[in-house]
């Protein structure tokens, strides 16, 4: 069945329909200027599709967190969450096919991209078994898949430039559905542009912009002036979606409005008395400033979790006396739990498992097994997995010195900690420096590159330093503790046993 959402109409007074199941597979690039309806246009869009497909919004701005309202989106506060958080919550929302506006207002540029990018990425690395439909609507596009370097760091533009052309490139086989909005093209990495087939092309006024319209649309660079000449609304529609051939029309109205709504033109009011006085007053005494939180203590180890965890209440027991596991006890749940996760990551696939896929895995075995009490909760589990990718060893994490590592690992984003990890393991025991594929590996990751740039990030933190021998094999040494690897081959195919 074929599904056909009304945007609009054409300048003739048709009916201007989208083909939602071909804009499934062709992805939609929207341009225009500040004040073109391009926002508007994005909106009719949602309204319309939100009955057929599971929808994601990067909302850097807050102008589409009034669709919860109306069509049930969940608002999800960027500025409320870390980067671990809205990766596992992109997991969750694909999962479960909720409907998402990522509210990045409030955010400075460079959390603004690390923060969707973690969501994007969350989107993306779902397991195979929730690719459902799904439209995700980037506003702004030009901000997250920028075409030169700006203002943010480096690694931040890498990361969401990252999560942008994953999107936009291998989305399609996900049942990803890109839907990007800019002011500027020119500001817009081509290689997200490119991968668009359907194209709505608003008013714009720049040379550079009008030329790559036109280019984009099949239209001579002599065409090219009409786009300065488009109203408010009206926009050249073309792709397989929308129409085999430039077409104009005008975008319908929506049945919700912008927070930010436009600001109309109201008198001023009478003049003020004594306006020097009121607009030139002392500032107020400054406010004691509130004291700083302590720093959180260190999450306790699985041993200790098990330890403080109340056990059930054996028979012929009261209700108010607890019997507390002995510690051989403690320790033969824990080998059970490791050899339970040992199992779960001896599948090749399971280092590129989503962790909510995992962690139901794992716990339907700890059920099977008979471990009702004292398995861990999620963020425990995850602790566990990180380690245990790292291929270090329950015994191992207990140890005095591990914990300094653990303490200085922390200082890292939670999905690094497991690298830093892998790479003190092999430092300790004066093992070869992992390759690139089992550092990906362990992150979870096929990507070479972002194996290559997490390295780069962790050095840039100051806790290791990353050196290259005369033939080619790379050294790591961590800072402080002095302990360095031996020698590896970062291009070595061989993974490191999980």
């Amino acid at each position: 069945m074929t599904v056909e959402i009304e945007m609009g109409q054409t300048t003739a007074g048709a009916s201007a329909t989208l083909d939602l199941e071909e804009l499934l597979a062709t992805r939609l690039l929207v341009q225009g200027n500040s004040g073109s309806g391009k926002s508007h246009l994005l909106r009719r869009l949602l309204e319309q599709s939100s009955p057929w497909v599971q929808q994601a919004i990067i909302d850097p701005e807050g102008d589409f967190v009034t669709l919860a309202e109306r069509f049930g989106h969940l608002v999800i506060d960027a500025e409320a969450h870390t980067e671990q958080g809205l990766q596992l919550a992109g997991e969750r929302a694909r999962m479960h096919r909720v409907s998402t506006v990522l509210n990045l207002e409030g955010l400075d540029a460079e959390n603004q991209l690390r923060r969707a990018a973690a969501f994007l990425g969350g989107i993306f690395e779902v397991d195979r078994n929730h690719w459902y439909p799904m439209l995700v609507v980037v506003d702004e596009a030009q901000l997250f898949a920028p075409a030169i370097a700006g203002e943010v760091s480096d690694d931040a533009r890498k990361l969401s430039l990252g999560a942008m052309t994953n999107l936009m490139c291998r989305g399609r086989k996900r049942g990803l559905a890109g839907v990007i909005a800019t002011q500027r093209l020119a500001k817009l990495a081509k290689n997200v542009a490119a991968e668009a087939s359907n194209f709505l092309m608003g008013r714009t006024f720049l040379d550079i912009d009008m030329a790559r319209a036109a280019d984009l649309l099949g239209m001579e660079r002599r065409q090219a002036e009409a786009f300065r000449d488009l109203e408010r609304g009206h926009f050249m529609a073309l792709g397989p979606a929308l129409s085999r051939r430039p077409l104009s029309l005008r975008i319908g109205v929506t049945q919700t409005q912008p927070r930010n709504a436009i600001q109309r033109l109201t008198p001023l009011p009478t003049a003020l008395e004594d306006a020097r006085a009121v607009i030139l007053a002392a500032p107020p005494p400054e406010a004691a400033r509130p004291q700083r939180r302590p720093p959180a203590a260190p999450a306790p180890d699985l041993l200790s979790q098990l330890m403080a965890a109340k056990p059930a209440v054996a028979e012929g027991q009261s209700e108010t006396e607890e019997a507390m596991p002995s510690p051989e006890i403690l320790a033969e749940r824990r080998d059970r739990l490791e050899r339970i996760l040992r199992a779960i990551l001896a599948d090749p696939e399971a280092g590129f498992r989503a962790i909510g896929v995992l962690y139901q895995d794992f716990l339907v075995r700890c059920r099977i097994e008979g471990l009702g009490s004292g398995v861990p909760e999620l963020a425990a589990f995850r602790r566990m997995l990180t380690r245990a990718r790292a291929g270090i060893s329950a015994e191992i994490a207990e140890d005095d010195i591990w914990q300094d590592v653990t303490r200085r690992a922390a200082l890292l984003p939670e999905d690094m900690q497991g690298i830093f990890m892998m790479i003190a393991g092999a430092a300790r025991e004066s093992l070869p420096c992992p390759s690139d594929l089992a550092i990906a590996r362990a992150y979870g990751t096929r990507s070479l590159g972002r194996a290559r740039r997490v390295l780069t990030y962790i050095e840039e933190q100051g806790l290791i330093v990353c050196q290259t021998d005369g033939a080619g094999r790379r050294i790591v040494t961590l800072v402080e503790l002095a302990w360095a690897t031996a020698p590896g081959d970062p291009h070595a195919e061989d993974v490191l046993a999980s």
